[in-house]
């Protein structure tokens, strides 16, 4: 079987991308926004309150894991990423257990309430194996949250020099967690206002690429993407303020340039 983290030697991620995001999170819209989002999914967790145990797998620099301490102030939250470097990150970040492992290795069996995976899935040569492995680190009825990027017509050399394998439509990513034995509870896209921002750049021809090539200067197009114009950043965050309250309230929202889904573990 294939290595899960290259693909004719090409690596899913590289270390070096965690510094420039480490240095952008706690100020870009994006994953200011995610956050949002991500934390009102979790509302959607019935019984919420019983979240004893929680893992997030591909945890980086730790802007999530450190927003899933706070949402589970009772619980055992665990970081784990295959990189050091983003674990050295994390821990500024973060005080609780860090481990260094893969979705695949990971010794924990029947452990978790909840999994979290955002935007890892992308990376991995084999997304069905992967989403496996999570099932069974979760207890019966625990539950997996994740992210993705969304819509093939969006790829772009972006998705080249960030590691991704693939983004998905939401039929695609329902389906694949079917297969690998969740019920999925709820999945929408979201980022809404970027979608036509991103089709009409794509549509011109800017930052477009064909799939599964890396640009050369990958670590340069990764800090470019980064960079921002203070007013815009700040624009785009308050368009993006409303998408919590739909997925708290569960309902689809009509576009967007991500997925969420959440979805719980079959018993059979």
């Amino acid at each position: 079987m294939s290595d899960p983290h290259t693909i004719s030697s090409r690596p899913t991620y590289r270390a070096e991308h965690f510094e420039p995001l480490f240095a952008a999170e706690d100020s870009h819209f994006w994953f200011r926004s995610r956050n949002r989002c991500i934390a009102a999914a979790t509302r959607l967790i019935p019984d919420v309150g019983s979240v004893k145990d929680v893992i997030e797998h591909g945890c980086g620099t730790g802007f999530v894991l450190a927003e899933l301490q706070r949402l589970f102030p009772r619980a055992r939250v665990i970081g784990a990423d295959l990189f050091a470097e983003g674990l050295a990150l994390a821990r500024r970040r973060f005080s609780g257990p860090l481990i260094q492992t893969d979705v695949l290795h990971c010794n924990f069996r029947d452990a978790f309430d909840l999994v979290g995976l955002f935007d890892v899935l992308e990376h991995l040569d084999d997304d069905l194996q992967a989403l496996r492995a999570l099932r069974q680190q979760l207890r019966p009825g625990g539950r997996l949250l994740l992210t993705v990027p969304a819509h093939m017509a969006l790829w772009s050399d972006y998705d080249g020099a960030s590691g991704h394998r693939r983004r998905y439509s939401r039929h695609e990513l329902v389906a694949r967690l079917a297969e690998a034995g969740f019920e999925v509870e709820y999945c929408t896209e979201f980022m809404c206002v970027l979608l036509p921002l991103l089709f009409v750049r794509r549509r011109l021809g800017w930052g477009c690429a064909r799939v599964g090539k890396e640009p050369a200067d990958a670590a340069d197009r990764i800090k470019m993407e980064l960079q921002i114009n203070p007013l815009l950043n700040r624009a785009l965050e308050l368009l993006l303020r409303p998408e919590p309250w739909w997925i708290k309230h569960k309902r689809r929202l009509p576009g967007g340039t991500s997925l969420l889904a959440l979805a719980e573990r079959t018993v059979s």
